[in-house]
């Protein structure tokens, strides 16, 4: 069973997820610490260039695109040892990597779809491994659960 703050704070990274301008792909990370958020981001073009994400080439998008998990770890500008990320879409290596380095103990992310695994599958064993290897805990959340969500509960944990 998913706790209340989980679900919480997963419905915030879909959320913040709906804040990127990318027409394809829409990516959220909430950053927590003792159950109060730290950062967030989304997945977009830097501060300053010029938002042509749904216009540009996919090869040119990549390359100017800072991904949701590199955006709430920026914007945080704090240490963030000991502190959990919760993602829409599970962090590519190079975002594991990130995550690692900054000392966050925990990924919470919601169980991916099929479609999803076929595309991005090799990336996500990566991931899973270096987290392995790390020590940062991975927490799946049940598809099913998060998407009953329909109505803010008042918190009583």
């Amino acid at each position: 069973m998913i706790s209340k703050w989980a679900k919480r704070f997963s419905q915030m990274a879909e959320l913040v997820a709906s804040w990127s301008k990318d027409p394809s792909t829409q990516v959220g990370a909430v950053i927590t610490k003792q159950n109060r958020i730290v950062s967030v981001g989304f997945n977009g073009y830097p501060h300053g260039i010029s938002d042509s994400a749904a216009t540009d080439e996919r090869d040119m998008k990549y390359l100017k695109t800072l991904h949701a998990e590199e955006n709430a770890i920026l914007f945080a500008k704090r240490d963030l040892d000991g502190c959990e990320m919760y993602v829409t879409h599970f962090p590519c290596p190079n975002c594991a990597a990130k995550i690692i380095q900054t000392g966050m103990s925990a990924v919470h992310c919601p169980e991916q779809t099929e479609e999803y695994l076929s595309r991005w599958g090799e990336k996500i064993k990566v991931s899973q491994e270096m987290f392995l290897q790390a020590g940062v805990k991975v927490n799946w959340l049940p598809r099913d659960e998060l998407e009953s969500i329909t109505t803010i509960e008042p918190m009583t944990e």
